[in-house]
């Protein structure tokens, strides 16, 4: 008898060793598109390809109802969302990866960030951002102050993390006064650290546009993009944009599918890796109630899902994860009648309740008009923003790949984290 309980043990212990051995890993993408909720996906659906297509982001196969309150407010910062899916905890608004003054102790029970953990396990790392370096939605994956307006300090902070791969705006935090850059006259830092220098020395290629990005070999051992001054993007009223004369996005950087690709390609030379990406852009058009901006944002933003998608047909054991987390500004979509495209009318100021409405140039201006549906009907229609800031309201998270059908029903912020762990380390968190 004893014999036998042996050996059921012995049987069990081999069962179990062989259970974890076998247990799948593999990289993760974490895309996050600041800002943005299902009319901004419905909207983006409506004009590019028609209510009745499919973009990217409809093609993804797991799908979870977000929830994104916070420890002390319903509604999230983008600091205080970022912390959470760095760290898998709930903090509080005004946090830029801290928690009661001090580094988190993360989820998985280390006080390191995913990404820092995922550094220290041998896992390749990079952020690419549409905004300056210093935004949180990818900052805080490897920086930690006490205040988010602590630009110099985070900005180091991220030069200093080591990240193989570092993409975004924010020249201007990178160079000390006095020095000229490529986009700007002078540098903003006071402690004459030339951090761009410092990376240089580290071991990065620096590169500035998306003619120098696209003839980069994927074979570099690290990379530095500085790829505008602030942010790729010009975040402001369409009105203000046509006083200014100024595009939506930078002509000389490259788009967020640009980045990414480049990315794929490095990372897949090296292995295993823990890539996050922010489009900015849908934050800070959507905040600056510019449709015709958050848009073309989101547009940039399916561009990079698309070819996230592409990559995970070839790379089974990639999960990507995208979520946002809260709503800029409150888009939603107001339908018309056909009869104002016939009479080529501009859209009312704004609704009877107040709400102010945009067309195609801003708001009381021509209206939108849909792709051709099913049947070949056009439509017009309008933007109606609800505020200036961040809302809590239909965020919806969706992933793809290895570990994507556990993304499902109702979800809390947290999950974000919980979801990346169990595909980086095999370990499932409570």
């Amino acid at each position: 008898m004893k014999a036998k309980i042996l050996l059921l043990t012995f049987v069990f212990s081999i069962a179990l060793f062989s259970q974890t051995k076998n247990k799948k890993t593999g990289s993760v993408v974490f895309i996050h598109p600041d800002g943005t909720a299902l009319a901004d996906w419905n909207a983006l659906r409506i004009i590019t390809v028609g209510p009745d297509s499919e973009i990217n982001w409809d093609k993804l196969s797991g799908i979870g109802l977000y929830q994104g309150h916070i420890k002390n407010r319903i509604t999230s910062s983008s600091n205080a969302g970022a912390t959470i899916h760095a760290y898998g905890i709930k903090v509080d608004l005004d946090v830029f990866g801290m928690d009661n003054g001090d580094i988190p102790t993360a989820l998985s029970g280390k006080k390191l960030s995913i990404m820092q953990e995922a550094k220290s396990s041998g896992v390749f790392t990079g952020i690419i951002n549409s905004g300056s370096i210093i935004e949180p939605g990818t900052a805080v994956f490897v920086s930690s102050d006490t205040k988010r307006a602590h630009y110099e300090a985070i900005t180091k902070m991220v030069i200093e993390s080591g990240t193989d791969l570092i993409f975004s705006g924010g020249e201007d935090w990178l160079l000390p006064v006095g020095t000229k850059g490529r986009f700007v006259e002078s540098g903003k830092r006071t402690d004459e650290i030339n951090l761009i220098s410092f990376a240089e020395k580290n071991g990065y290629k620096v590169v500035y546009t998306k003619d120098e990005l696209i003839t980069l070999s994927p074979k570099e051992k690290k990379v530095l993009g500085v790829f505008a001054a602030i942010h790729t993007f010009n975040d402001m009223s369409e009105e203000e944009q046509q006083k200014q004369n100024l595009p939506n996005y930078v002509e000389t950087a490259p788009t967020l599918k640009e980045m990414t690709d480049y990315a794929l390609k490095f990372f897949s030379a090296k292995g295993k890796f823990l890539l996050v990406i922010e489009e900015e852009g849908t934050d800070n058009f959507g905040n600056a109630n510019n449709a015709q901006g958050k848009l073309a944002a989101l547009k940039r933003a399916d561009d990079a899902i698309g070819s996230l998608i592409d990559f995970i047909k070839k790379n089974s054991s990639t999960l990507l994860v995208t979520a946002a987390d809260s709503e800029a500004g409150g888009m939603e979509i107001a339908g018309y009648e056909v009869k104002p495209l016939e009479a080529n009318t501009p859209l009312p100021a704004r609704d009877p309740n107040g709400s102010p409405i945009d067309g195609i140039k801003g708001t009381a201006t021509l209206p939108f008009i849909s792709a051709p549906d099913k049947q070949g009907n056009r439509f017009p229609f309008g933007i109606a923003w609800s505020s200036f800031g961040d809302v809590t309201g239909s965020v919806i998270a969706r992933a793809h790949g290895l570990n994507a059908e556990k993304m499902k029903g109702k979800i809390d912020n947290t999950f974000i984290y919980k979801l990346m762990y169990i595909t980086l380390f095999g370990k499932s968190l409570n």
